[in-house]
């Protein structure tokens, strides 16, 4: 039975930009596993990183990232991963980026994690026969830095693994022809589209929906991100040719990325 691994920098990330794609797999026999990274709580959070909560509409003593695991849960199941891993590294306002703008400027002194985190995800992409990525269109620092620790496993002599680099969503709505920064552009020269029927379609936006503590702050409610992310994947099967939805990825190879969608 082939393995696909779903990496997922946040809560959420996998499901808004490639969960059609992750539900047609598991129901074509795949073992599908659900990675997501940045998950660890911290206490008693302050500064940016309590304002990044409060404007969720959540209070200061709400376990922020308890809920939002259980809301996974409820898209992890929607989407029929037969596995769900989470790996614990502290959001970026946990790490020093203390404002909006700095998530998506440079990686600050204080973030060291890249070793540990590349250690990790060698660990995690072990035996896989797909690995789903994030592009990190948008420039999220959490984004970039699975971005940059998956290109360097790949560029290790010890791994190859093949990897369809998804299109993080719900940036990619706002810049819909946004295409991956260096080096990910020029070592992924393919872009593949999956289609999605109205069931996958329907497990996407379902397990979208569980994700209820973001849905106002990305998309302004349940309805407005059901209808934005429908015709969102109906704009891509536009861009392919085809007048019906799609999720885009770019390959290594476009042989290989026919075998796998």
């Amino acid at each position: 039975m082939p393995r696909a691994l779903f990496l997922s920098p946040h809560y959420d990330d996998v499901a808004f930009s490639c969960g059609g794609t992750a539900f047609a797999l598991a129901m074509r026999g795949w073992t599908t596993t659900l990675c997501t990274v940045f998950t660890k709580s911290v206490p008693s959070p302050t500064g940016f990183a309590l304002a990044c909560q409060l404007d969720k509409g959540l209070a200061a003593d709400v376990d922020y990232l308890s809920l939002r695991r259980a809301e996974d849960d409820g898209a992890a199941h929607a989407l029929a991963f037969s596995e769900v891993t989470r790996l614990e590294f502290a959001e970026a306002p946990h790490r020093g980026y203390d404002s909006a703008a700095a998530l998506f400027g440079d990686f600050t002194p204080t973030d060291t994690i890249a070793g540990a985190l590349e250690e990790r995800l060698r660990e995690c992409v072990r035996g896989s026969d797909a690995i789903f990525a994030p592009q990190a269109l948008g420039a999220h620092v959490d984004h970039r830095r699975v971005r940059d620790a998956v290109l360097a496993i790949a560029d290790a002599p010890a791994h190859t693994p093949r990897t369809m680099w998804y299109r993080d969503a719900p940036y990619v709505l706002r810049e819909p022809l946004a295409d991956p920064s260096e080096p990910l552009a020029s070592k992924t020269p393919t872009t593949v589209a999956f289609a999605l029927d109205a069931r996958a379609l329907a497990a996407k936006l379902d397990a979208c929906a569980a994700y209820a503590s973001q849905l106002g702050f990305q998309f302004g409610g349940e309805d407005t991100m059901r209808d934005a992310l429908a015709e969102f994947a109906l704009a891509e099967g536009r861009r392919f040719g085809v007048d019906a939805p799609r999720e885009a990825f770019r390959s290594h190879d476009s042989a290989w990325a026919a075998i796998v969608l």
